[in-house]
């Protein structure tokens, strides 16, 4: 095994990542050493490199929590097996852990913020909640694919099941790029009718050329012309005027603010998309509307075999969201990503010394 260990740090805000060779770290009798197969670029590795949110751990830091590989230091049982990193890890030991609520785990490590991560040859990381991957699933996948699963599937596949959304529902997804295509897509396979709101038509179509029942552009339309339009969509996609389960995927301060506006007589509202931002709102309406607002973190490990399980059966296709680049192009690829140049997720494949 290669005893050298290459990695991209962020060193300080808005610059240029640096390449950094180094030992392999040493382990412990409850960490493994992952070689990378594939790290995905998410929103908050921008948060954390451009838009100053603070990392636990101090620069010079290794971002990147959407992290797949396979074993190569640890245990003798688990050398060789191939994994994917979930993106919150837990203690499994405390009173949140023990109730259900692993994800948000106040003792939970996050790679790329609290140690090292993933846009790296290899990553240390505590083994106790790694998910496996089975050679199933590697029949049509490339394990360096199946990344975006620790993030960008798994986070709204937990919201999803917390929402208690089900077949017959109406579930409308307020932005459909990057998180929220898996979101629809997986409000689709629970049997619900699904709305994507965006404002991007590029967006919209890949939403309706997967299925999704029903799709609106929202870039120069007012809230009250918004909800017009998606009355006018529940009756004829023939579903009931209440109970809606909304999904604010988006980020934003806008999409945070419509997805309020659309609570209804039992509505459900789950806030996933993250912002800095302060909004004013009139809290009464959950009263008056008996709604319910969800928030949510990560996914809890425990949920990461039921993802992976509807990618190998098929069921939630992702190669048709994700692109791949050498992990020697991050500046370019995360300057690009805040500018919005590409439309579907980015997969950082480690090319060190090719």
């Amino acid at each position: 095994m290669n005893q050298k260990m290459y990695s991209w740090k962020m060193t300080e805000l808005k610059s240029n990542f640096q390449l950094i060779e180094s030992e392999l770290p040493e382990i412990n009798e409850s960490e493994v050493i992952v070689e990378v197969a594939g790290c995905g670029v998410c929103h908050t590795d921008l948060s954390f490199w451009y838009f100053g949110v603070p990392t636990k751990q101090p620069l010079p830091l290794t971002l990147g929590h959407e992290i797949s590989g396979t074993i190569v230091k640890g245990p003798a049982s688990l050398l060789g097996n191939k994994v994917i990193i979930p993106a919150v890890l837990p203690c499994g030991e405390c009173v949140l852990c023990k109730n259900g609520r692993s994800n948000i785990c106040q003792k939970q490590l996050m790679p790329g913020n609290d140690f090292d991560g993933g846009f790296a040859s290899h990553i240390k990381v505590p083994y106790r909640y790694l998910c496996p991957v089975d050679e199933k699933v590697l029949e049509k996948y490339e394990l360096s694919q199946l990344a975006v699963i620790a993030d960008a599937v798994s986070t709204p596949y937990q919201v999803i099941e917390k929402s208690g959304l089900g077949a017959g529902d109406f579930a409308i997804v307020i932005g459909v790029g990057g998180v929220g295509i898996y979101a629809a897509l997986i409000a689709k396979i629970r049997g619900a009718k699904v709305l994507a709101l965006d404002i991007d038509d590029a967006k919209l179509a890949i939403a309706t050329e997967n299925g999704i029942d029903a799709v609106l552009n929202i870039r120069d339309l007012g809230i009250k012309e918004i909800k017009g339009k998606i009355k006018e969509i529940t009756k004829s996609l023939g579903v009931p005027p209440y109970m809606w389960k909304i999904f604010e995927m988006s980020g934003t301060k806008a999409g945070q603010e419509l997805g309020f506006a659309l609570i209804g007589i039992a509505s459900t509202l789950s806030v996933v998309g993250f912002t800095l931002d302060k909004l004013e709102l009139r809290l009464s309406n959950l009263m008056a509307f008996d709604a319910t607002l969800i928030g949510t973190w990560g996914c809890k490990p425990e949920l990461y075999p039921s993802v992976l399980a509807l990618v190998s059966e098929g069921k939630l296709p992702i190669e048709k969201f994700i692109e791949t680049f050498k992990m020697s192009e991050i500046n370019e690829v995360f300057h690009n990503t805040l500018t919005h140049k590409y439309s579907k997720r980015s997969i950082m494949i480690p090319d060190f010394g090719s």
